[in-house]
């Protein structure tokens, strides 16, 4: 079967647990100081708002019924001031494609439609955060061109 992308639909939320589960370990596995273990990372209530909230787009890759893939992204507008110019970006704030389904196309996939989207938009940029221990992520982010734009860094007190 082929792989397709639409927005996602309340009835999602049950099929996109799993996915928002293995991102939500990742963290947790890097960085157990930040991230607490959680079953359930994103509530129902949360993802529904997330839906419901115009400025927010969430995407996913199925085959035939099955979801494989979700990207959540979020409109930003940086207001004008005597410091930075105006600009829109689309933030992604989480991109997961199931383990199973992985090294097959579907993250390119989903990643390019967020491109397209963002440039349906006309936003500036098309931007997000990467952990710097995952060297995969990053190689796969910058196969589409994206380089890094900052860095942030910590010194850590305890």
């Amino acid at each position: 079967m082929e792989l397709s992308i639409r927005s996602a639909h309340q009835d999602d939320y049950e099929s996109l647990l799993p996915l928002f589960r293995q991102v939500h370990d990742l963290h947790v596995f890097e960085r157990p100081d930040l991230y607490k273990e959680n079953p359930t990372p994103v509530g129902k209530e949360f993802f529904l708002n997330q839906l419901t909230d115009l400025k927010q787009h969430i995407f996913v890759a199925t085959i035939g019924l099955e979801i494989i893939g979700v990207v959540v992204t979020r409109e930003e507008d940086i207001a004008e001031n005597s410091f930075v110019n105006a600009r829109k970006i689309l933030y992604v704030s989480s991109l997961c494609v199931s383990e199973t389904h992985r090294n097959k196309g579907a993250g390119k996939r989903l990643m390019q439609y967020v491109i397209d989207f963002g440039g349906s938009l006309k936003v500036d940029s098309v931007e997000l955060g990467v952990s710097e221990k995952n060297a995969s992520a990053i190689l796969f982010y910058e196969s589409f061109g994206m380089a890094t734009k900052s860095r942030k860094m910590e010194f850590r007190l305890n």
